[in-house]
């Protein structure tokens, strides 16, 4: 909590501090659960399968990697795990900006809810 966050709580009565403390700002892994929820839920189920099963196969050309003996094989292996990690990162990441949005939603419905508290 900053010092914004005690000013607030000081201003409000008893009940709005209640309302104010189930309002509190998410953790991460509440942030990432919720991404799965709403209308656009699905594409992030789908982005994560697709990042699970690249990062698999990136696992995979990996070991295979390290098991060849030839060099043209072994390239083969590695550049396409070194490909498939990075995109598997990529599309891991292209989650990050809509948590962030939906972080800033959550804050600006609380401070809605504040003005609202302490218009009326």
């Amino acid at each position: 909590m900053d010092k914004f966050d005690k000013m607030i709580a000081e201003a409000l009565g008893a009940e709005d501090r209640k309302l104010l403390a189930e309002m509190q700002e998410p953790g991460f892994f509440s942030l990432s659960r919720g991404l799965f929820r709403g209308p656009n839920g699905w594409v992030s189920a789908v982005l994560l399968v697709v990042q699970s099963v690249m990062f698999l196969a990136s696992v995979w050309c990996g070991w295979r990697f390290y098991g060849e003996t030839e060099l043209l094989s072994a390239l083969r292996w590695g550049l396409s795990g070194a490909v498939l990690f990075i995109v598997a990162t990529q599309l891991k990441m292209a989650l990050v900006p809509q948590m962030q949005a939906d972080r800033v939603m959550q804050a600006l419905r609380r401070l809605e809810l504040v003005a609202l508290k302490a218009r009326g």
